[in-house]
């Protein structure tokens, strides 16, 4: 079964956020890895961006699919994790720690109230069938 660390929020989406004071970590989770299989290709928006909450920051590819990367929080990109450009396979490894995508500077920290703990995430996963 998937994995859901409890100290992250999650979207409807399959991603994820670490959040400390102003600032979010994300990525997606290991139920969506394992969906998408071999991930091949990861594109993620420059530092400095903006991006609204669901809004779509980047792509994944992987031998199944592409998908939409959405963001979880408003905010500003602060850091991108460049390793995965040249090596998206980190993400089917470690898509928690080594395989975080984004860093944001969160213009309205309230709209992490609205994220999934890690035991709704996984409700919500198992009645996803």
């Amino acid at each position: 079964m998937s994995n859901f660390p409890s100290d992250l929020r999650y979207t409807k989406d399959h991603e994820w956020a670490r959040i400390d004071g102003k600032r979010a970590v994300m990525g997606i989770t290991d139920f969506a890895v394992h969906q998408l299989g071999d991930i091949t290709l990861v594109d993620l928006p420059k530092e400095g961006e903006s991006f609204r909450r669901e809004q779509v920051l980047g792509t994944i590819e992987s031998v199944k699919a592409v998908s939409d990367i959405y963001s979880p929080l408003s905010g500003k990109v602060t850091k991108t994790n460049d390793p995965l450009r040249d090596s998206p396979e980190i993400l089917n490894e470690d898509c928690y720690d080594e395989g975080w995508m984004v860093e944001l500077e969160m213009s309205n920290p309230d709209e992490a109230k609205d994220l999934m703990t890690s035991e709704e995430y996984a409700q919500y996963v198992k009645a996803q069938g």
